[in-house]
């Protein structure tokens, strides 16, 4: 066991960045978090500015290290929004653009022309994921047709490419270190997640210089340490995994068949499916769960755009709350059998149905229906999309002889939301347990860079430790949950786009 007394994780989320000090026992022991700014340049254009996000990084590294001392801290974990894409000056780190975030659509258009020319089964077969503009790989290519020099700069090497953790990995180990992981590399539309390197036939398609690539490293892994003017002293960084599947160890989902939802802004829900790639028949994504001394572990996930950013909608864009938290209790004033849908395909649908051209609606209006209707609406439509998802992954994984869980585990900020927690358990028909520690993305990413130097133990010894800190089990009855669900589906197909991938 080391002597340090802390594992650092560092979570850079869509709309906050934050650093959470945890200890032996993977209890949160000091906490920071900032904001992050959205930028929206265009209608379906989300950005954020890099030189912000490492900024943050450091302001929020600084504030836990200075409860504690940099020096009590054995190791450091990265978890990330993951697909955001970065451009980076490899001389100097100065980034040569705005991150395109995965909520982007602009890149549609491109990827509309891969699947009519029939990637689909390629990107498939390989990637495991479907084409759409959510990943990495139609932003980079993006960034380099229309970015004034950067193709011809990206050719001659002066250029890195990565994810949020790639870059702010560059900046912590202050340029020493261009590498990311398995995981994050997954979700690149780039990555062949059976060998295990990136996809020269996708390269050279989008026209995409190796030049810009990471190197490839495992979840657990020696990722240099920080420059010592940035924390005080020189901290090992040793994990490294996007935030979806470092929630889902967090979360102990080891065994397969085990799978948890995280609700932010937008809601993930991921199924382990063990040491084999699950092809999906669902539209579900295949992805890795994690690579650990070169082995990697695989899973299945459906992404749904907006769960809490839902609410922010609902908050900052037509003044129905005033506070993410009031729309629980607003949501408790609406009339049981109202049959108010809102579809929320600000940025298209994802899993299981892939519209990117797909927009937004409320249906189901009636002169008494109230803004209170309007924001159980809103809720309601995170539950819904949950199903769509685990329907989906119950036929995938079914279908391959993994066991279906008995619950799902659910983190993330909505889970604060007991009348959500409630009604989601009433439209899955199946208890939700919300983990004792919401931030389980980056509990997972400690516990990646605590177990790669000693300081945490093994998978079964960390699977022991898992306790919910509450559990809801259905109460609605089937013949309602059905018709709910039903009007659901209807409002969905109102709303599909002709042609949808």
């Amino acid at each position: 066991m080391s002597q340090g007394a802390y594992v650092l994780a560092i979570d850079q989320g869509t709309t906050s960045t934050r650093s959470i000090l945890f200890d032996a026992k993977g209890r949160a022991c000091a906490t920071a978090q900032l904001p992050l700014t959205q930028l929206y340049p265009a209608p379906g254009q989300v950005e954020h500015d890099p030189e912000e996000i490492w900024r943050s990084v450091l302001q929020v590294g600084r504030a836990v290290l200075r409860e504690v001392g940099a020096r009590s801290v054995v190791a450091i974990g990265i978890t990330n929004q993951r697909e955001t894409t970065v451009v980076w000056e490899r001389a100097t780190g100065k980034p040569l653009a705005n991150a395109i975030v995965w909520q982007d659509r602009r890149t549609a258009d491109l990827c509309a022309e891969l699947v009519q020319e029939g990637w689909g089964a390629h990107v498939a077969e390989v990637t495991g994921l479907v084409i759409d503009p959510y990943f990495s790989a139609t932003k980079l290519a993006w960034l380099l047709t229309n970015v004034p020099g950067l193709d011809a700069r990206a050719r001659a090497g002066e250029v890195c490419f990565g994810t949020i953790d790639s870059f702010l990995l560059f900046k912590l180990t202050s340029g020493r270190l261009h590498a990311t992981d398995a995981t994050n590399a997954a979700r690149t539309m780039l990555f062949d997640i059976r060998s295990g390197q990136w996809d020269e036939r996708l390269l050279d398609r989008l026209a995409i210089p190796r030049a810009v690539l990471p190197e490839l490293r495992n979840s657990q892994s020696d990722y240099g340490v920080t420059e010592h003017a940035h924390f005080g002293t020189a901290i090992p960084i040793r994990g490294i995994a996007g935030d979806q599947q470092a929630a889902a160890y967090g979360q102990a989902c080891f065994a397969p068949g085990m799978l948890k939802a995280t609700y932010g802004t937008g809601c993930f829900v991921l199924a382990n499916t063990g040491e084999e790639k699950v092809a999906s028949a669902t539209r579900m994504l295949s992805t890795i769960f994690h690579q650990l001394e070169g082995r990697r572990a695989y899973a299945l996930e459906g992404a749904i755009f907006m769960a809490g950013a839902t609410v922010q909608w609902l908050r900052d864009s037509l003044g129905l709350v005033s506070s993410a938290a009031e729309s629980e209790a607003l949501a408790r004033e609406a009339d049981p059998k109202a049959r108010v849908y809102l579809v929320p395909a600000f940025q298209g649908l994802g899993a299981p149905l892939w519209d990117a051209n797909a927009r937004g609606a409320i249906l189901g209006l009636t002169r008494a229906a109230s803004k209170a209707d309007i924001v159980a609406a809103g809720l309601e439509a995170v539950a819904f999309q949950t199903r769509d998802l685990l329907t989906a992954m119950g036929r995938d994984t079914a279908a391959s002889g993994i066991p279906a869980p008995p619950s799902l585990r659910v983190d993330g900020g909505m889970t604060g939301n007991a009348w959500l927690m409630q009604r989601l358990a009433d439209i899955l028909g199946q208890r939700v347990e919300v983990a004792l520690n919401p931030e389980t993305t980056a509990l997972g990413a400690a516990y990646h860079a605590g177990q790669a130097v000693g300081f945490f133990g093994s998978a079964d010894e960390l699977a022991k430790t898992w306790a919910p800190a509450s559990a809801f089990e259905p109460k609605m009855s089937e013949a309602e949950r059905e018709a709910r669900y039903g009007g659901w589906l209807d409002a969905v197909a109102r709303v599909r786009t002709e042609g949808a991938n």
